[in-house]
């Protein structure tokens, strides 16, 4: 008993739909390539120099639940808060100091306000940071 067929076809077929994916990725691939690289483009060496910007750095005040004001670590009082906070923002060697500021909750807007305009009549930025001092 013969189970193969009788006739065999010639007419066998080669699917080329891949083929067809696959060239139009690499179509795809060598357009972009051939915009980035524009041979017209002229290299140049472009002269460097040493970076002139200083670190921004920053003194920080501080004020507890009791009023106690902190420069750094050193307590003052508040009617000398400008001639430190001077003091302190010459000897930084930024072109634009910083003064943070962090108070406890407990401490009124007023009083941080008074340090902010402190800060600003000296020609420093500020930035606040409110939370729970022990």
């Amino acid at each position: 008993m013969s189970i193969r067929r009788k006739f065999k076809s010639d007419d066998t077929e080669l699917d080329t739909g891949p083929l067809n994916d696959i060239l139009f990725i690499l179509m795809f691939f060598f357009l972009i390539i051939s915009t980035m690289a524009n041979p017209n483009v002229i290299k140049m060496n472009n002269p460097r120099a040493t970076s002139n910007t200083k670190a921004k750095q920053s003194v920080i005040v501080s004020m507890d639940k009791n009023r106690d004001l902190y420069v750094g670590r050193t307590k003052i009082i508040f009617d000398s808060l400008e001639p430190v906070l001077r003091s302190r923002l010459l000897t930084t060697d930024s072109l634009k100091p910083a003064v943070v500021i962090n108070a406890d909750s407990l401490v009124t807007f007023g009083d941080i306000v008074k340090i902010m305009e402190v800060a600003k009549k000296l020609g420093a930025t500020t930035s606040v940071s409110v939370n729970k001092i022990k």
